[in-house]
C-alpha cells in the first residue's frame, strides 16, 4: 500500500511527533501531582530515561506509545510501507526497552508501564482506575507491572 502523503510531508510529520512530554505522559503526570506524588522527569542517568523518576519509593514509570514500542494491542499495526525500516525499527526499540527494565530491575528499581492503549482508544481504562493502579503499585513493593488497555 503506498502512502497518502509525499515523503516530504511524511517526513515533517513524522518529525513533530514528540518523544517526551506526549499528551499521555501529560495526563499522568497532572493526576500523579495532585495526588501528591512528586517526581523527577526523563533522569538521563538511569537506563531509558524514564518518563517519571519517584526516588523515595525508588520506582520509575514508561508511558509507552503503543506504536512506537510495538505493543501488542488494537492500536498497534505494522504499517504497509517501508516494512523492512519499521520492523528493525520497532523491534529494536522492544529490544532496548527490555535490556532497560532488566537494567533498571537488575539495580533494585521498581517499573512500571502504562500503554498508550490503557489511556486512549476503544479499549481505554478509565482515567481513575489506572491512577489507583498507579498509586497502589507505587505504595507496594512489587518491581513490576504494565497497565494496558482490556
Amino acid at each position: 500500500m503506498t502512502d497518502i502523503v509525499d515523503r516530504q510531508t511524511r517526513s515533517r510529520m513524522m518529525s513533530g511527533i514528540r518523544g517526551k512530554n506526549t499528551k499521555p505522559e501529560l495526563i499522568i503526570r497532572k493526576r500523579l501531582h495532585a495526588s501528591g506524588f512528586r517526581y523527577k522527569l526523563h533522569d538521563k542517568k538511569l537506563p531509558g530515561k524514564p518518563d517519571m523518576v519517584f526516588p523515595k519509593y525508588k520506582a520509575v514509570i514508561f508511558v509507552n506509545g503503543c506504536f512506537w514500542h510495538g505493543h501488542n494491542c488494537h492500536l498497534f499495526k505494522w504499517p504497509a510501507s517501508r516494512e523492512e525500516f519499521w520492523r528493525t525499527k520497532i523491534t529494536r526499540t522492544q529490544e532496548k526497552d527490555k535490556e532497560n527494565i532488566e537494567e533498571l530491575l537488575s539495580n533494585g528499581w521498581r517499573v512500571l508501564q502504562i500503554w498508550e492503549c490503557a489511556i486512549k482508544g476503544k479499549k481505554r481504562l478509565p482515567l481513575e482506575t489506572i491512577i489507583e493502579h498507579t498509586v497502589f503499585w507505587l505504595k507496594s513493593h512489587q518491581m513490576h507491572l504494565d497497565i494496558h488497555g482490556i
